[in-house]
This record gives C-alpha cells, sequence and structure tokens, in this order.
C-alpha cells in the first residue's frame, strides 16, 4: 500500500471464490491471480486497517477503471468495503507472511510527460525504443536518496525496513506538547536533507535532559545517516511554520549542487537554481522501532552547512526579519525571570567592544521559554562573564530571540564559517554605554554622577542561602538561633547578608534632573 495525492492505493489479487465460502488456505496468494489497484480514501483505508496479506470484501457500486496504457485494472468507489475475518486468522498470517514478497513497479512520469510538453522528436524517439518505461522496482531493503520518493513511495503510513540515506544538518530540542510534558521530557530532533536538496525534521526519542545535546551535535552534524522505522507525522509548509522554515531558509541555496527531482537517482545532472522548499515533511519513528543509523566515523559530508557565525556588529546591521543567525558573545548579566517564560541576557563581543563610536555596547538577547536549554547551560549562565556560543538564534524587528530549534552551547561547534567576522575573545575590562535621554528601559548601562543625596529610610538589609541565594530564610525549628533554608531543606550556616540603599546622583548627561539609583551590596557573616 501507498499513498498518492490523499488516495491510499492497494496493490491486490483478486479472488474467485466468495468470502462466504473462502477459507484461510485460499486466502493463500499464489502468483497466478490477478493484479488489481483498489482506491480508497483516508477515511475507507482507516477504518479498514489493512496490512499485507489482509482480505477484502468490495461491495457494490464499485466501479472498474481500464486504462489504455496500462495493463492494471483500477478499482474505484470502495466506500463500502470490509475486511473478512477467518477463525484461523493468525494462522493465515503467519502461513502467508513467508511468502515472496511481490515487487511493485512504480512508473515515474514527468510532468513534462503528462502534459505533453516534449518535443515532437522526442515522442518519436520514446516511441521507436519499443515504448521503454522508466520504471523503479521497490524492494524491503533498498537505501534510497529522495525523502520525496520514499515518501511517496511508502505512503501516509510510511516505512519499517526500507532506508534513506540523508545528511545530518541540524540537532536540536523540541520542548514536550500537551499534558504530559512533564513526563515525556524534550524530544532530540534532527533536521536532515537528502540528495535532492529536500528537508525533513525527524522527532527522535524523548530525552529526560538536554545535557547531552552538545554531544549530539559534535557527533552527528555533517554526517551521513540512514532513516529507517519511520512515519509521517505532518506535512507541513511554510504558512504553517516559519520556525522550521526560517532554519531551512538559512541553509539555502545548497553549497553544492543538488540532484534534479524526477531524474534517475543515478543521474548526473544536477542544478542549484532551485526555488526555496515550499514544504517539509516531520517524521517521527514507529513505537520502539526506530533506526537512525549514523557512521560517525565517515567524513563530513559536502552538502552539510555548518553555522555561519558573524560579530554581533553585523548582526545589528541585517536589514531582514526572522533570519537565523548565529554568534559567539560574553553573557554579561542574568535578568530575573518574573513570569519563568522569559529571560533576557545582556551579552557583548569583541565588535562592539573594539570600535570607539558606535552603540550599543551590550545588546539584550531574549531566552523564549520554548527554546530548550541544558542544566549546564543555565548554571553557567548565573556565573559572570561567561562565554556562550549562540547556534541559530532569530534576528528580527531589532531583536535577538533564542527560539525553538536554537541551541546555546559553551563551546564553539567542530565546524563553522567565520564570514569574515572578528571572534577574537575580549581581554579587558567590558565597556558600558552612558546613561543619556536614549537609554531604553531594562537595560544595561554605566552611570557617572556626584552624590546629592541618600534617601536612608528605604535603607534595609536581608540575609540570605550562601548556597541557592534563596532570600526568604526561616528560623531553624531545632535551634532557634540558626536560620534554615526551605529551598535547601539545610541549615544556613553563613549566610550571605544583602542590602539596599537609595542615592540621587547628578549626573552630566542628565542636567536637568536627579538619577535615583538603587545601590544593592552583599556580605557574608558567620552565625
Amino acid at each position: 500500500m501507498f499513498e498518492e495525492c490523499t488516495i491510499q492505493i492497494a496493490i491486490c489479487q483478486q479472488l474467485e471464490q466468495s468470502p462466504a465460502t473462502l477459507s484461510s488456505e485460499d486466502a493463500v496468494i499464489s502468483a497466478g491471480e490477478p493484479i488489481l489497484k483498489v482506491l480508497f480514501t483516508r477515511e475507507t483505508a482507516a477504518h479498514l486497517k489493512s496490512r499485507p496479506q489482509d482480505v477484502i470484501h468490495i461491495y457494490p457500486p464499485w466501479q472498474k477503471l481500464l486504462l489504455g496504457n496500462a495493463d492494471v485494472p483500477v478499482i474505484m468507489n470502495t466506500y463500502f468495503s470490509q475486511k473478512v475475518l477467518f477463525s484461523e486468522h493468525s494462522e493465515t498470517r503467519e502461513k502467508t507472511y513467508g511468502l515472496t514478497k511481490m515487487l511493485i513497479r512504480k512508473n515515474i512520469i514527468s510532468l513534462a510527460q503528462a502534459f505533453r510538453l516534449n518535443d515532437l522528436d522526442d515522442e518519436l524517439h520514446q516511441e521507436s525504443s519499443d515504448n521503454q518505461v522508466r520504471s523503479v522496482w521497490f524492494t524491503v531493503y533498498a537505501v534510497n536518496d529522495s525523502l520525496l520518493e520514499m515518501v511517496e513511495s511508502q505512503g501516509a503510513v510510511g516505512w519499517r525496513e526500507a532506508q534513506v540515506r540523508v545528511v545530518i544538518q541540524r540537532v536540536y530540542c523540541l520542548p514536550a506538547r500537551g499534558y504530559r510534558s512533564h513526563v515525556e521530557g524534550n524530544k532530540l530532533c534532527l533536521l536532515v536533507q537528502d540528495a535532492y536538496g529536500m528537508f525533513s525534521e525527524v522527532q527522535l526519542q524523548s530525552l529526560s535532559s538536554a545535557d547531552d545535546i552538545e554531544q549530539y551535535c559534535r557527533r552527528w552534524e555533517g554526517k551521513f545517516c540512514c532513516l529507517a522505522g519511520m512515519k509521517i507525522l505532518q506535512r507541513t509548509t511554510r504558512g504553517r511554520a516559519l520556525g522550521l522554515f526560517s532554519l531551512i531558509d538559512s541553509l539555502w541555496p545548497p553549497v553544492v549542487p543538488v540532484k534534479v527531482p524526477g531524474q534517475s537517482q543515478d543521474s548526473e545532472m544536477m542544478t542549484t537554481n532551485l526555488p526555496r522548499p515550499s514544504f517539509c515533511y516531520i517524521l517521527t519513528a514507529w513505537s520502539g522501532e526506530v533506526h537512525v543509523e549514523v557512521d560517525e566515523e565517515e567524513q563530513i559530508a559536502n552538502l552539510y552547512q555548518p553555522p555561519a557565525v558573524h560579530g554581533l556588529k553585523q548582526i545589528l546591521q541585517i536589514d531582514g526579519c526572522n533570519e537565523r543567525c548565529n554568534f559567539w558573545a560574553q553573557v554579561l548579566y542574568l535578568s530575573v525571570p518574573i513570569n519563568q517564560r522569559e529571560i533576557w541576557l545582556f551579552v557583548t563581543d569583541s565588535t562592539l567592544q573594539n570600535v570607539v563610536h558606535i552603540t550599543p555596547k551590550v545588546v539584550p538577547v531574549s531566552v523564549a521559554a520554548s527554546c530548550v536549554l541544558s542544566t549546564e547551560i543555565t548554571e553557567s549562565l548565573s556565573v559572570a562573564s561567561r562565554l556562550v556560543f549562540f547556534k541559530d538564534a532569530l534576528w528580527g524587528n531589532g531583536r535577538i530571540i533564542c527560539v525553538e530549534r536554537t541551541v546555546l552551547l559553551l563551546q564553539k561547534p567542530l565546524l563553522y564559517s567565520a564570514a569574515g567576522a572578528d571572534l577574537s575573545e575580549l581581554t579587558g575590562p567590558v565597556r558600558l554605554d552612558e546613561l543619556d535621554s536614549t537609554t531604553q528601559a531594562n537595560s544595561v548601562c554605566a552611570v557617572r554622577g556626584t552624590v546629592v543625596g541618600v534617601n536612608e529610610s528605604t535603607a534595609f538589609s536581608w540575609p540570605t542561602c550562601d548556597r541557592c541565594g534563596n532570600g526568604k530564610l526561616e528560623l531553624c525549628p531545632q535551634d532557634r538561633g540558626l536560620l534554615y533554608c526551605n529551598q535547601c531543606s539545610e541549615v544556613v550556616i553563613s549566610p550571605v547578608l544583602k542590602m539596599q540603599l537609595e542615592v540621587f546622583l547628578s549626573c552630566p548627561s542628565r542636567s536637568q534632573s536627579a538619577v535615583k539609583v538603587k545601590v544593592w551590596h552583599k556580605m557574608s557573616f558567620r552565625v
């Protein structure tokens, strides 16, 4: 069975006996029975749940269509169909499963042939070659190099034994959906590309955490792999999945010429003048039958496009919208998340620091909740001046956003394209933007001025946990002289005292008004 144009097509053999008199021995397929193509709608096919070796009784008013250029009749109007079950049905399946599987020939007809756009000379040449038609024989263990051809031949039900060879362009995690997301965890995903330039997203098993994503990226990206045990989860288009196609667009056009669709897989005819992909198949694994064979010892594929790394100065000058970008930056400050749905990172790099007359010196980066972060990254972001590699972040409307399919790494990838960017690390102190009338809210800046007042009435201090930073400590129930942290479930021996003080400054950049600054200070003491 396979699917074409939303129609399920079954290659069947017609049985002479009626279902009432048919036994399990009569249901064994023989090579002498006539071959039929039976068309089922998706609804009918879903109701029948047919598999190879099943017997289907089709009731009237079915119709038989005889095509002039084909020797296989087509059965249509199969709305009234029923699967025939025998008392020894399971025994029949075991008996017939060992039979030699039929080879199904599928003619590959180009659009030029379908609409009769070929030249007359081509038609005469075709007729003079004994009416030979290019055909492909699908076998269960064949290794294909075309995702589209594999999908068309195997249908919506997917493929379990057949394999398709692709290149892994990106590895990332997607957050689990639905009410069971806290159980299923994050899904490990691959963005793969075949020899014809077509992309597909493969959603593999769920991960308990994203801590291993960096290892998967270093081991798998750029390598060939063979996919088997796959089924189609969704056929999505550009309008439905903007985030996925923004990543695909960043990998288009291919770095090497790709094969022409419709040509033989052995054909050397290739081209790079191809339009951007307009659709993409999202694949997932049959339950417990996933098979992704990655040859980690093989060299990097020529079709692989490593991340093109740019400096922040170059990224801020991009005119487009929803453009994927890669950069290596130093995280200066992590904002305290209010609703846990979005955090802000304030970053800089040498392209912003080494230029005198340029603003801003620091760029905010929004990390959405859909961006999966590993535990190592989360812990590292709390450390000041940590270098982080942002892979496939999204630039648009003057903002850098980490969304789905964005990966944050502590190390640079093994392969990347510098694209002429200055990727040298910062050696001196970091310079910040001076506070002035153009400074935006919730930004990092430097303030210079003279203290003209102190608000002592609002000054206060409080102890915090020296392990987790919890500022809501309680008295220890066993010893009222000690403090206890509910988050760590331990007694706090050396709390950190935090103090807040409001001061007023007179700044040259804001000469018409005073600037109120909340000064935070922390000190450690032992109880």
